[in-house]
């Protein structure tokens, strides 16, 4: 599995505006709910959310990637977020997060949930990587930035 497959140029959003944790995971939601007509953006926020109940996905050095199974997802779907600043993301390294990876697999799907997230994960250990995500200057640099690495 390459970000390619999962992560599309319409859902990579560069330099945003972010209040809060809460706030950027609502206006992802809503802006899946909106892109995917299968999809609730209810139940995308409550799902995510619900998530970062049994534990934060804020995963060090400035990174988050919040990640959930939604039902009446018919796909694997990637979102990439840099934000203007940073937000309180309640990281296990106790560091505000400014790259965000949101991950959202459909229900049935576990096995591929995990094997994805591992992969993600992967991707994002990498401080090059990571730097160069944090370098793009827009959404579409930020896109092609993502799948080129």
């Amino acid at each position: 599995m390459e970000l390619i497959d999962i992560l599309t140029p319409d859902r990579c959003f560069c330099k945003i505006q972010g209040v809060s944790k809460k706030r950027v995971l609502k206006t992802l939601s809503t802006t899946l709910g909106k892109s995917f007509r299968n999809l609730d953006e209810t139940q995308v926020f409550d799902s995510v959310m619900a998530r970062e109940q049994l534990g934060s996905t804020g995963i060090g050095n400035g990174i988050a990637i919040p990640h959930c199974r939604v039902p009446n997802c018919n796909e694997i779907i990637g979102s990439l977020i840099t934000l203007e600043g940073f937000v309180d993301y309640d990281s296990v390294d106790g560091k505000p997060v400014d790259l965000i990876f949101v991950l959202i697999v459909p229900e049935e799907k576990k096995e591929d949930h995990i094997r994805t997230l591992s992969v993600i994960a992967e991707r994002f250990n990498n401080v090059n990587f990571c730097d160069t995500l944090r370098r793009a200057q827009n959404s579409l640099e930020l896109y092609k930035n993502a799948i080129a690495f």
